[in-house]
């Protein structure tokens, strides 16, 4: 089995859990303190939330500012267009800026939103039945 964890640097450890709550997402406490936080968004794939000096002490280079550039996307899959539409609201009324438009390509359904540190999130849905088959 392999997990996937995300590490981001945030500038303000609570509300950055309070935001990723607000959207679905839960605390681990088994690791998380004062320095950092993992936020568990399914089974084996967890987001650490890890304080600007935390963040730092992995790095050989300076934290980039992720309202001013982009550093990675990262994307998640949705169970359905509504999941995509429904988490995109909630993450918008808990702090979070539009990216960008919502988009609609036949089997495809996607939006996105940059979270209060400005890391960039796409939300995806794919219908695959609808899928053409693989070649």
């Amino acid at each position: 089995m392999r997990m996937i964890f995300v590490n981001l640097p945030v500038k303000d450890l609570k509300a950055s859990m309070a935001f990723f709550e607000a959207i679905g997402f839960t605390n681990n406490p088994q690791f998380t303190d004062d320095t950092a936080a993992c936020m568990v968004v399914d089974q084996n794939i967890f987001v650490m939330l890890l304080t600007h000096a935390k963040f730092e002490g992995f790095l050989t280079q300076p934290i980039s500012d992720a309202h001013k550039t982009t550093e990675v996307l990262t994307c998640l899959s949705c169970a359905s267009r509504e999941e995509v539409d429904d988490t995109l609201a909630k993450a918008l009324a808990a702090g979070a800026r539009p990216w960008m438009p919502t988009f609609d390509m036949g089997p495809m359904h996607g939006a996105s939103f940059q979270d209060p540190d400005g890391h960039v999130w796409e939300l995806m849905y794919m219908d695959m039945s609808a899928m053409p088959p693989q070649a």
